[in-house]
């Protein structure tokens, strides 16, 4: 059993940062800094919120999530990890990896010099992971909470042999309503269509989301824009080591069947996901490493 007592004693940062526990008695992380206040679960590694000081937060979470273990949360940044949606070949293992369901090892936090705060989270092999994957690795989560949220997913195989995983930071925006926002930034770039066959070309200069869609956006480092004018505010969404973006949102049919999501959530978030699968599966050499990365923020 983790202790509350023992995170705080070895990595509370006195006015900034602190451990609570709450929901189910799953364990937080809560900091509140000069830039924004942010909560992190540390099962699944999840972060819950993150919030610009004087701004809406710009992260959603569902009202109706599961705060406990042995479910994933729903909303936030989920951790997809080691595979993206469902396994190849089992489909009884869980949708988008273990990652999301196991609680994460704190292995440091600092208060940094400019002001911002620093959170480096880990997960290792182990037998409860084998039982998924038989791979030894390390993956380290890194959380930079400043002017924005930098959220860095690094991998390292430390078996004998290669293997190969896939990825995602699976981030739920929060929006005034879905049917007025835009993201900009993925003209001229071809993606497909989840469970269509056949690629297409996205030759608008921007999407705009008016029925469920869940589209993956191949060969794209560009950083996306939410324009939100109901909110008044654009969300800078950008990545690194990352090839693909997916943009999704379920629409009124499939939220009515999502036991986590409200009837009407879909009107009030997009996930936009630096997403290494598909053609961008990552494969590491022993002793080799991958870091993807999300740079959230509103334009200053």
């Amino acid at each position: 059993m983790i202790s509350i007592d023992k995170l705080n004693e070895d990595f509370c940062i006195p006015e900034v940062l602190t451990f609570e526990k709450y929901e189910n008695n799953l364990i937080f992380l809560k900091v509140s800094n000069q830039y924004a206040d942010a909560t992190i679960c540390l099962y699944g590694a999840h972060i819950v919120s993150f919030r610009p000081k004087e701004s809406e937060d710009l992260l959603w979470m569902s009202p109706a999530s599961y705060f406990e273990v042995g479910k994933p949360i729903r909303g936030g940044i989920p951790v997809c990890f080691p595979w993206f949606g469902p396994h190849k070949s089992d489909p009884e293992k869980p949708q988008h990896g273990f990652g999301r369901l196991m609680y994460w090892e704190i292995s440091e936090t600092a208060a940094l010099p400019d002001g911002g705060t620093l959170i480096r989270l880990k997960l290792c092999s182990s037998d409860d992971t084998k039982s998924y994957w038989p791979h030894d690795f390390e993956a380290e989560l890194t959380i930079v909470v400043g002017i924005k949220l930098e959220v860095n997913l690094k991998v390292t195989n430390q078996s004998d042999t290669p293997f190969d995983y896939s990825c995602a930071l699976h981030t739920y925006y929060h929006l005034s309503a879905i049917e007025q926002i835009a993201i900009d930034g993925l003209m001229g770039t071809t993606y497909h269509k989840h469970l269509e066959a056949g690629y297409y070309i996205q030759e608008s200069s921007k999407l705009e989301i008016h029925q469920a869609e869940t589209r993956h956006y191949h060969d794209t480092e560009a950083t996306c824009i939410i324009e939100d004018p109901g909110f008044g505010r654009k969300i800078h969404v950008g990545k690194s080591g990352s090839k693909v973006t997916t943009v999704w949102n379920p629409w009124k049919e499939a939220c009515s069947v999502i036991s986590d999501l409200p009837d009407d959530a879909y009107t009030s978030f997009v996930c936009i996901e630096a997403v290494n699968s598909f053609e961008d599966t990552i494969l590491l050499n022993p002793g080799e490493t991958h870091k993807t990365s999300a740079i959230i923020g509103l334009e200053e």
